[in-house]
């Protein structure tokens, strides 16, 4: 059974993320997600908004992953290639080829990287700039915003619920 590596942020958890790893899946039988660590993040990109606890368990949850390894290195050695039994390295062809070959340097010269394709229109970035523009559009803050779907009885409901009882 080919065992495959891709390594990935994986910060908010989306479907170009379940693309790319269904094409990783497609390459061979037993796929291995290397979640790369925060402070590697940072310095490559920005620091991921969700916990390492919460980017593994949203990978573990895919159902093209068998394993995942948390605190993953941005840029590893044969080493590590060796101790997870990693046959191929795949990555999404975001990257530029001078980067992909200064981040994949060994695994190219190994013979054993492949490349995916990026899903076109959605990204960490993307969201977030999303998230952005609809809070952008929601200001200044109103605190009665999006009271107007909720039934009558239910806010009469969390109204005799709270504050909640120390029982």
């Amino acid at each position: 059974m080919i065992r495959v590596y891709a390594d990935m942020v994986a910060d908010l958890f989306h479907y170009g993320h379940v693309e790319f790893l269904r094409q990783v899946s497609a390459l061979g039988g037993y796929v291995l997600v290397g979640i790369n660590a925060d402070d590697v993040v940072a310095a490559h990109k920005r620091r991921p908004i969700q916990t390492m606890e919460e980017r593994v368990a949203s990978v573990a949850a895919c159902r093209y992953v068998n394993e995942v390894i948390p605190n993953a290195p941005w840029i590893f050695d044969p080493t590590w290639i060796q101790m997870y039994g990693i046959d191929l390295v795949v990555h999404g062809d975001d990257y530029s080829d001078e980067q992909q070959r200064f981040f994949y340097k060994v695994p190219i010269e190994m013979g054993i990287f492949r490349m995916a394709a990026y899903t076109k229109g959605i990204s960490t970035t993307e969201i977030i700039r999303r998230c952005k523009e609809a809070q952008l559009r929601k200001m200044p803050f109103d605190a009665t915003a999006g009271r107007e779907r909720l039934a009558p009885e239910s806010v009469l409901w969390a109204t005799r619920c709270w504050p909640p009882s120390k029982e």
